[in-house]
């Protein structure tokens, strides 16, 4: 039984929102209330496009602050389930970063 949940919304202005939680099914009726956070609360309704399960709240929380940093396109990938796709991805993410102009 899974005791920690890292989770993926859809807000209604197509923006992605990550968190994680204990309790999956409470915290979306959270969300879709008003009262999950003040990011998906101005941007109802959200819809639940993606999770994933843990043994421990930690690995999850560990896990959405690993996705919160990720472009649109990589978390797009994971969405989808195009997971061959996120190495190359995060290779073009750090390129951006790390560039210098020459």
């Amino acid at each position: 039984m899974a005791n920690g949940f890292m989770y993926i919304l859809l807000c209604n202005d197509c923006t992605y929102y990550t968190g994680s939680t204990k309790d999956l099914e409470l915290r979306f009726i959270q969300h879709q209330t008003g009262e999950g956070s003040n990011y998906t609360k101005n941007r109802l309704p959200v819809k639940l496009i993606y999770f994933e399960e843990y043994d421990r709240i930690d690995l999850a929380f560990y896990r959405e602050k690993q996705v919160q940093r990720w472009s649109r396109k990589k978390k797009e990938a994971l969405i989808s389930g195009e997971n061959y796709l996120l190495p190359e991805l995060a290779k073009k993410s750090s390129e951006i970063k790390f560039s210098y102009p020459g």
